[in-house]
């Protein structure tokens, strides 16, 4: 499963309150969300926290998100170890973010190594379309020839390969974009758009989305047993 963790600015703004004020309410949404996956026996859970296009934003608003995150790891980590969680985040290597934070990242990351329940990837400083012109790097330097590429050998230099396809993304507040958002993983996933922004978004508008997942019918361009023509 995944999050497109979006609303946060657009819940400030029908508050009149600054941007920053809907990222620190997300934090709440975050742990409630983490916590009711984990309950569900969801065994891969990824949030899309920051992406590579978000540096855009001003850069008082990127400060705030770069101190909040911080706070937020080192606060829940010991939640998170106590919990059997493997953390990992997906991205983190522009030299814009700040040393302090990428040394807790690799704290966090060492921590939970050993645990066995959920996987939870943290994806920050990410874009799909880098990490699939990475991985082309990557299997051109392994030298590896042409006609031996396949699906498997190009996942498998994608960052953490071990990372199952992904069956259901969640992007909360109605909007219904990928926005660059784990492109390989997320080919054939189905889509759930919630109405609700991120910071108000909890964990029985979590389970709903579950259960209209569980009402899909997942074909993977083919058809399912007993149906007869064209999906």
């Amino acid at each position: 499963m995944a999050c497109v963790m979006d609303g946060n600015g657009r819940w400030a703004a029908q508050r009149s309150l600054p941007r920053t004020s809907g990222h620190r309410a997300a934090e709440t949404t975050v742990i409630d969300i983490i916590e009711a996956a984990r309950a569900a026996g969801v065994e891969w859970l990824s949030l899309y926290a920051f992406s590579t296009e978000n540096w855009r934003r001003p850069s008082a608003e990127v400060d705030f998100l770069m101190h909040l995150v911080r706070r937020v790891v080192r606060k829940h980590a010991p939640l998170l170890h106590a919990r059997g969680i493997r953390c990992r985040f997906l991205g983190a290597t522009d030299p814009r973010i700040p040393q302090s934070l990428a040394r807790d990242f690799a704290d966090l990351m060492t921590l939970t190594s050993n645990s066995r329940g959920m996987t939870l990837t943290v994806a920050f400083d990410h874009g799909g379309r880098r990490d699939i012109v990475e991985a082309a790097r990557s299997l051109i330097h392994s030298g590896i020839p042409a006609d031996a590429v396949t699906e498997q050998t190009f996942a498998a230099h994608l960052p953490f390969p071990d990372t199952p396809d992904v069956d259901l993304v969640i992007r909360t507040s109605g909007e219904q974009r990928i926005s660059n958002f784990m492109l390989w993983q997320v080919a054939y996933a189905e889509w759930v758009f919630p109405p609700v922004l991120w910071p108000d978004f909890r964990a029985p508008h979590f389970l709903q989305c579950l259960h209209t997942y569980q009402q899909r019918e997942r074909r993977f361009g083919g058809v399912l047993p007993n149906q007869n023509g064209e999906p």
